[in-house]
């Protein structure tokens, strides 16, 4: 009887892993294809409203004048980030009120959604719960010139609020135009518009939390406000620290177009925010390479915000923006 000696497959009869990557990443496309083809559209939208964009900010160390365009503009390196660096007035008032509007939004605006989701989700009836919900959300889709018409035509001197006051021969009050309180009338705005709106993906995680848990913890007699410090807030604290990194990458972004309205009647000093100082020396005042260096300063220091941010998340053991 005969042996069968087997040769030994030399390295040039092994399938190359590229080859194999590629199979697959076929393989994948195939299978995804209408996934694909959907997203395709937001695809391009990005591609062309935010990566394109990106490549502009070249004019951050040019002297850039539109009319020289691109290619003829000189370049001027590190001089349009002086204003930075040398601690031009009007930029470090410009930092100072958006790092304040910042840390009140963070620290007073971000836990209000938080609280009215369990305000809410402890409503048993889904009727008024529905109700409740869809009130609170409709400010959201008005426009921030909707929003401060409607703020002045109620809060302002000759406003419904004052001109009740008056025939009822009480003393009125100012808070439209009044620099002190600007800050103040900013957050209550922002308070009203948007907080009903991010309540509702706090509800959404809510909603996921298995109802066994409740129904266990009401056997073992734990009350309301034990359920929702035990349960309700550990089962949505992945989603409370995903949203909180996002609102510091966009932390230095404190509502231009809601203050653009406003600014005239109360003045650069208490509402020039880095935002409108980027609009009001490109594009007002025509000093585009210097606005183009701020707005650069801006989005290094808010991707860096981020990074921090879901550092420490890891750290406390979630998961944040992603995953190691």
């Amino acid at each position: 009887m005969t042996a069968v000696i087997s040769k030994p497959v030399s390295k040039a009869q092994k399938p190359a892993p590229v080859t194999k990557r590629r199979n697959t990443l076929r393989i994948r496309f195939r299978r995804d294809r209408v996934l694909l083809l959907l997203a395709l559209p937001a695809v391009i939208l990005l591609l062309l409203f935010q990566y394109v964009p990106l490549t502009m900010n070249v004019i951050a160390f040019q002297d850039y004048q539109p009319f020289l365009g691109i290619q003829g503009s000189p370049w001027v390196g590190f001089q349009n980030f002086s204003i930075i660096v040398d601690g031009d007035p009007a930029f470090l008032n410009a930092l100072r009120n958006t790092l304040i509007l910042t840390l009140i939004q963070v620290v007073f605006v971000f836990p209000l959604p938080i609280v009215l989701a369990l305000l809410l989700n402890a409503v048993m009836s889904d009727r008024w719960k529905k109700t409740i919900q869809s009130v609170l959300y409709l400010p959201h889709f008005l426009s921030w010139v909707i929003v401060v018409a409607l703020f002045q035509q109620m809060l302002g001197n000759a406003g419904m609020v004052n001109t009740w006051l008056r025939e009822a021969d009480l003393s009125t009050f100012q808070i439209i135009g009044v620099p002190e309180l600007f800050h103040v009338l900013l957050t209550s705005q922002v308070i009203w518009k948007d907080t009903g709106w991010s309540m509702i993906l706090f509800l959404a995680a809510i909603s996921r939390v298995d109802p066994s848990l409740y129904e266990a913890a009401v056997i073992d007699r734990a009350g309301a406000w034990r359920r929702m410090w035990h349960i309700t807030l550990p089962a949505i604290r992945p989603v409370i620290v995903l949203l909180l990194i996002l609102r510091l990458g966009d932390s230095l972004t404190v509502g231009f177009e809601q203050i653009i309205l406003q600014q005239e009647a109360v003045g650069v000093q208490v509402s020039e925010v880095l935002d409108t100082y980027v609009y009001n020396n490109g594009i007002i005042g025509g000093n585009w390479g210097v606005s183009a260096a701020v707005g650069l300063f801006k989005g290094v220091v808010s991707v860096l915000l981020v990074l921090g941010a879901n550092k420490l998340a890891h750290m406390f053991g979630e998961r944040g923006v992603y995953s190691k």
